[in-house]
Parts: structure tokens; sequence; C-alpha cells
């Protein structure tokens, strides 16, 4: 499917003091598209510059909260030795710094950049029955973008193991590891959002501000960091692991590293 920045793939809602951010590209799983990164971007702004807006919720409209890079755009673009997903980088640092408190609120699947768009949130909700993967390994890539955020919020044992393997694991191990703050069943998800909405709102602004500042003291500004892990990043994927791995998947079939079973 392709896409461009006249869809609406992030929808933007306000109300009582919360701004919702839906991610709205179900039919590709919500993919960090760069349409959508660049929508998810100006929406962060247009909810950061409404002083009426005390805290940010982004969501997801499907099954799937992110499947993570756009493989196919990034198929694509590579061929003129581009990596689109470097953009993730703007979104991570959006988020990272922004003034104001962002939930997350997970009720699906979340894979490779999806992780990391929660990792960013100041408090995350997920359903128990949602899972997480870091697949980047299994398709020739690596975290390197997504660690910025990713790895201040897991146990190094933790950390290894699932970066490592790229093996699946559930909502409760997401909050055992620190990569979310609860995990609820899915039918409660949004109650517990709600319930830290109504909390958040109740802080004075420039004291919630300076709250997360004290929270994020010596990485305020991740900004070099992110450089850094892109340039990483892009050399996995412009790689020829990189590029078998991409085309593995496209085609649904092992890549060639897998060993075959005798």
């Amino acid at each position: 499917m392709q896409l461009d920045d006249r869809d609406e793939l992030v929808t933007y809602a306000a109300d009582d003091g919360v701004a919702t951010l839906t991610l709205n590209s179900d039919a590709n799983r919500n993919a960090l598209s760069t349409p959508l990164m660049r929508q998810l971007i100006d929406h962060l702004t247009a909810a950061a510059d409404d002083e009426s807006v005390r805290a940010v919720v982004l969501t997801h409209a499907g099954r799937v909260f992110s499947s993570g890079a756009d493989l196919k755009e990034t198929a694509a673009a590579r061929q003129a030795g581009e990596v689109p997903a470097a953009l993730l980088t703007d979104v991570l640092a959006t988020m990272w710094s922004y003034d104001k408190p962002i939930i997350a609120s997970v009720k699906g699947p979340a894979r490779a950049g999806g992780i990391g768009l929660i990792a960013a949130a100041d408090i995350a909700v997920c359903a128990a029955e949602a899972t997480f993967a870091f697949t980047e390994v299994r398709i020739g890539v690596v975290p390197a973008v997504i660690s910025a955020t990713v790895l201040p919020r897991l146990s190094p044992r933790d950390a290894t193991e699932l970066y490592l393997t790229g093996a699946v694991f559930d909502g409760r191990r997401a909050e055992r590891i620190g990569l979310v703050t609860r995990a609820v069943p899915s039918v409660d998800v949004d109650i517990a959002v709600a319930g830290y909405t109504e909390d958040l709102v109740r802080g004075a602004p420039k004291a919630v501000s300076g709250a997360k500042r004290l929270l994020r003291a010596g990485r305020d500004d991740i900004g070099d960091e992110l450089a850094r892990l892109a340039q990483t990043s892009a050399g996995f994927f412009l790689s020829e692991e990189g590029r078998e791995g991409v085309a593995a998947y496209k085609e649904k079939r092992d890549p060639v590293w897998v060993p075959k079973k005798s």
C-alpha cells in the first residue's frame, strides 16, 4: 500500500486537557513510514503549543500498536542508498525532550521501532496479552536507534537476552523488566490510562515539566546519541545481511543464515 502525507495516518483529538494521538495506519500494522512519522511529529508539536493540553496519550487503531519500520518503504528507498526510518530519530528526540507527560496506551503487539515509541513515553500501559519483540537481528539489522530510549528502561540481563534472541515476550514480562509501567487485562487499558491522565492534569504544568527535567537529568538532549545510532542502523540496513533479511521477510522465508534442518 502506497502512503503519503495526505493520508490521515495519525489522528488528533483534544478534550479535558488531554490530547490523544492515534496511530491510524492499520492496513500496514501501523508501520513507521515516513508520512506517519512526519504526522506524529506535527501532532506532538501541535499538542505542545496548545496551552490547554496538559498530557498526551499515544495510542493506536487496529489490532497492532506498531510493527516497527516500514520495510517495504525501506527496501524501495535503499536502492538510492537511503534509510527512511532514520526519521525515527526525530520522533524519539521529540518525545524524550517533551515538556508535557506522554502516556503510551498499548492494546496490541509492538515490534522493533514501535517499542522505541513506548519506551520514549513517560508512562506506558499495555494489555497483559500484548506481545513485544526486538526482531531486528532476525532480519540482519540491530535495534540501534531505539536503544536511546529502550536501554535506560531495561535491566542489562533482560536487554541482552531480548536483543540477541529476538524472542517474543508478553505484557506481564514487559512490566517486570521496566519496559511498561503497568500491564493489565486488555479491557482495563483505557481505565488505567484514564486514571493516569486524571492524576497528571492535577499537577501544575510548570512543575510537571520541571519534574520531567529532573527525571531526564544527564540525558536531557539525546540528539547526538541518536545521530550516532542512526548511522549504525543505516549501516546494517544497507549491508548484505540487511538486504537479505528484508528480502526474506518480504518473501516469507528464512534468511540464508538460518541453518537448514537435517
